[in-house]
């Protein structure tokens, strides 16, 4: 039987005692290891200074070997004083027991993750979305009031803004005036036809008179000719004819005027229309000019909170030049998700929200509806696909996921444009 070397004569009688202590109790049984390892610590020091001394004879005393050795010896001494007679930490039973349960603990975290990715598809290409009107000038001047302040909520009919209206009124009261105008024209037109249409009865009876005389001059001239011409003269006979055709002159001039004056009538009546077309001109001017007037108070039409104010008092101002802007509290999420995540995605299935800007809270929702088209279609210069070397990307298409609960979001500093991550469940 091979003798035994120090070193493995200590192991085993260190484990003998270790063993022998763990019947009694970790401490007994780290005492008498302890106990145990000083005694064989010592006595192989004693045994190894001795080999020392007999190599250092051998090799004919050389001061660098000795020197050698003695720095391993010095060394294993360290290393067995930090040892202290413990087990080494995978021997140790609490140490190998926090290992199983953390090793079980990463099986199960990731058994969960795997089954959770499955019933969920999440997204960090993800943003808040909302109405923004954008109000601007509808009328030229000067601010004279400014009534809100960035971020500052307001409703819908709160005044925000007041121009100077001393333009505006000038134009308004021109417009009143060319209203009177108009309708002083409209009288003075109906007087006209008036006119036009006594002169026409004039005309008309002057007709019937004429008419009268050239039937009275027919029937004297008709009786000239019944009779015996030699009991007429010549002359009351030429006379009698020229009364008939004078008579039948007078009925045609007669006539002529009447029908003047009732074309004049019929002038004078489409003087009242284009009088009347004027007074409505008027009124139409006098209209824009009254909303122009109105549009120098600017209101809210919705409500929200102002945001990129751009006027101050002072400041003058064109029509269509931007003012401010009102952001709506109606507030979605706009979830660009993969082409390849929307396979089991349906419209009203659950949503759960993590906002950015709100950590450690998370809103529900619901999925409302899909994009009929990927983004890149919209896009300023889409891809060409049908030219060069075609390289397949995965398209995204924006999916809308909408509060539950909007109300809450009044809670927090929240808006559009700010990142989000929702996870929407497939089940």
């Amino acid at each position: 039987m091979s003798e035994l070397l120090p070193e493995d004569a200590e192991e085993g009688a260190r484990q003998s005692a270790f063993r022998a202590g763990y019947r009694t109790g970790f401490g007994d049984g780290f005492e008498a290891a302890d106990k145990v390892h000083e005694a064989t610590r010592r006595k192989g020091a004693d045994d190894k200074a001795d080999d020392g001394k007999d190599a250092g004879k051998a090799a004919g005393d050389k001061p660098g070997q000795a020197d050698a050795k003695g720095d391993d010896k010095r060394d294993d001494k360290e290393k067995k004083k930090d040892d202290d007679g413990k087990p080494p930490l995978w021997k140790r039973p609490a140490v190998v027991l926090v290992a199983i349960v953390v090793v079980i603990a990463i099986i199960v975290a990731g058994t969960i993750f795997l089954i959770d990715s499955r019933r969920h598809e999440t997204t960090d290409d993800a943003f808040i979305d909302g109405n923004a009107s954008q109000i601007a000038a509808q009328a030229p001047g000067r601010v004279s009031r400014l009534y809100v302040d960035d971020n500052q909520v307001v409703h819908r009919g709160d005044v925000l803004v007041d121009i100077d209206t001393a333009d505006i009124d000038a134009k308004v009261a021109q417009a009143q005036a060319g209203v009177l105008t108009a309708q002083s024209q409209v009288q003075t037109a109906q007087a006209q036809v008036e006119g036009q249409k006594a002169n026409a009865a004039q005309a008309a009876a002057t007709a019937r008179q004429a008419e009268a005389e050239a039937a009275n001059a027919q029937q004297d001239l008709a009786r000239f000719k019944g009779v015996d011409p030699d009991a007429v003269s010549r002359q009351q006979a030429d006379q009698a004819v020229a009364r008939a055709r004078s008579a039948k002159a007078r009925v045609d001039a007669a006539h002529a005027t009447e029908d003047t004056a009732r074309a004049q009538v019929k002038a004078a009546q489409a003087n009242v229309a284009v009088a009347q077309a004027q007074v409505a001109t008027a009124r139409a001017d006098l209209e824009t000019a009254s909303i122009q007037r109105g549009y120098a108070h600017v209101v809210a039409p919705i409500d929200g909170r102002v945001t990129k104010r751009a006027v101050d008092v002072g400041n003058v101002i064109a029509i269509g030049q931007p003012i401010l802007a009102i952001v709506s509290d109606n507030l979605w999420v706009t979830a660009n998700y993969k082409e390849t995540q929307l396979k089991k995605m349906r419209v009203g299935q659950a949503a759960s929200i993590e906002i950015d800007a709100v950590p450690g809270v998370k809103f529900a929702g619901h999925v409302q509806s899909f994009q009929r088209a990927a983004g890149s279609f919209f896009s300023a210069l889409p891809a060409e696909n049908a030219t060069g070397n075609y390289v397949k990307v995965t398209q995204r298409v924006p999916v809308k996921i909408v509060f539950d609960h909007p109300q809450e979001l009044q809670r927090y500093h929240v808006g559009p444009g700010m990142s989000v991550k929702p996870s929407v469940s497939l089940e």
